[in-house]
């Protein structure tokens, strides 16, 4: 069955979804993006993400070109054209067709190209990794310095995830100045005796929609939490360690470059974390 996507007002089959060579987000990465998971039909953390899009949208001097309500209804919209039970909503905001490759920006009043499209995903919940738990590798942090806009630069990410594959490991960890930032594609956290350790905020980080969720649930399950920063070895030495991203929820890892954790099984504190998101994300699900 073809899917159905959204562009620029329309929803069109996908092999009929044409978008100009010369649009910013082809030629310069000149957009934003955000994706959002659907369980049971429903679509999970949607205010925050439309939140963190407003906020990309405005540090890369770009408007919102549609209203909260036009964007819920676009999903709901994917969603049942394209009989979505689990799975992913990805959309983009570009700066627009320039009619010409420039550096310098078009002018204000160009339309911004909006481009969503689903990705059905089944077993999303019941992802058997949940079980087993991941492998990453380290490597240099190359990426630039606004890492808190969530824009479509994502070549470094896509390199160091097939450096891990190659490697034989399922994930990356970026290294920098000595201390992990986050994954390729999500945030990481380290567990010593109780206690959540997770890098803090700035502009260092993405902003994790998942991330902020988990942590006030931690924190309303009495858990303890500290936001700094944690290098590798003191990863290797804790007693669990997990990620979070809007797609993985949470993922426990197991392994990092070639060292188990503790006993090299899936510990209870990311188990229950996971268990505790998807609860709760349910409840508040549009």
């Amino acid at each position: 069955m073809t899917r159905t996507v959204y562009l620029n007002g329309e929803y069109l089959p996908e092999a009929e979804a044409k978008v100009s060579i010369f649009d910013r987000g082809f030629v310069m990465a000149d957009g934003v993006y955000e994706v959002t998971s659907v369980l049971d039909g429903k679509i999970l953390e949607f205010k925050g993400h439309l939140a963190r899009l407003g906020r990309s949208l405005s540090e890369l001097g770009m408007g919102n070109p549609l209203s909260d309500d036009e964007w819920l209804a676009i999903h709901r919209k994917l969603v049942e054209l394209n009989n979505i039970d689990e799975g992913l909503i990805y959309l983009q905001v570009t700066r627009g067709n320039a009619g010409d490759r420039d550096f310098a920006y078009p002018p204000q009043d160009t339309p911004q190209t909006v481009v969503l499209f689903t990705q059905a995903k089944p077993g999303l919940a019941d992802n058997p990794v949940a079980k087993t738990g991941m492998r990453v590798i380290s490597v240099p942090d190359l990426r630039w310095s606004r890492r808190d806009i969530k824009t479509v630069q994502l070549l470094y990410p896509s390199m160091a995830k097939m450096e891990a594959k190659a490697r034989g490991a399922d994930d990356a960890w970026l290294v920098e100045d000595g201390f992990v930032t986050e994954g390729t594609s999500n945030n990481v956290y380290i567990v010593k005796d109780g206690t959540i350790i997770t890098r803090q905020l700035s502009t260092d980080i993405l902003h994790g929609i998942t991330r902020a969720s988990l942590l006030r649930y931690a924190a309303e399950a009495q858990m303890q939490v500290i936001e700094r920063p944690f290098t590798i070895e003191e990863a290797q030495s804790a007693d669990e360690a997990f990620l979070t991203s809007a797609s993985a929820f949470v993922l426990p890892v197991v392994e990092i470059d070639g060292v188990k954790l503790a006993s090299g099984n899936v510990g209870p504190v990311a188990t229950r974390l996971r268990e505790l998101y998807l609860e709760e994300s349910m409840k508040s699900a549009l």
